[in-house]
């Protein structure tokens, strides 16, 4: 994820970076790489209470650019709930994202295919299937279908639907196979 902060008025204290940092970290654990750039403005004003601050975050996702901005007199929590406000609306467009996927393509057998897990990563919420023909295929927990990444193992068997990413090939959805 590229990131820019950008102050107007106001030095950037070390505090606000490291919480930044601290977000920017686990949106990259929820959301990898989905959101692509996100931009931190941080403005003292003066039309806004004595001492008071504007916050904006501006997240750009494929298709779509997200703007949160607060208000208030305390930078630190303005960060907590802008990134908080941020988090949901994200999840929000994913949910409409997998919800726009069509049954056909999740529940039709001729569009599975057929895997293995070789590697799970519950901290950064990611994984990898290997094909038969011995590729690896990386799927993100939200691609799960029926299972928390926390209860696979390497070695599990997984139905999946394979697209192409940014990176490669990634899972659309994935399941247990049964």
């Amino acid at each position: 994820m590229d990131l820019k902060v950008e102050t107007r008025n106001v030095e950037l204290r070390k505090g606000w970076q490291a919480k930044i940092d601290e977000e920017r970290e686990r949106l990259t654990r929820h959301f990898a790489n989905f959101v692509l750039h996100l931009r931190v403005s941080i403005e003292a004003t003066t039309h806004y209470k004595e001492g008071g601050y504007e916050l904006k975050l501006v997240a750009t996702v494929p298709q779509d650019t997200v703007v949160v901005a607060k208000k208030g007199e305390n930078v630190g929590p303005l960060l907590v709930e802008a990134f908080d406000v941020l988090s949901q609306q994200l999840r929000e467009i994913l949910r409409k994202k997998r919800k726009n996927e069509t049954a056909a393509d999740v529940s039709s057998p001729a569009a599975a295919q057929y895997g293995v897990i070789r590697k799970v990563s519950p901290y950064e919420s990611y994984g990898f299937i290997v094909t038969p023909d011995e590729r690896e295929v990386y799927f993100h927990e939200n691609a799960l279908k029926d299972v928390p990444l926390d209860q696979l193992s390497e070695g599990d068997e997984v139905m999946y639907g394979e697209s192409l990413g940014d990176k490669g090939p990634q899972a659309s959805w994935v399941r247990v196979a049964r």
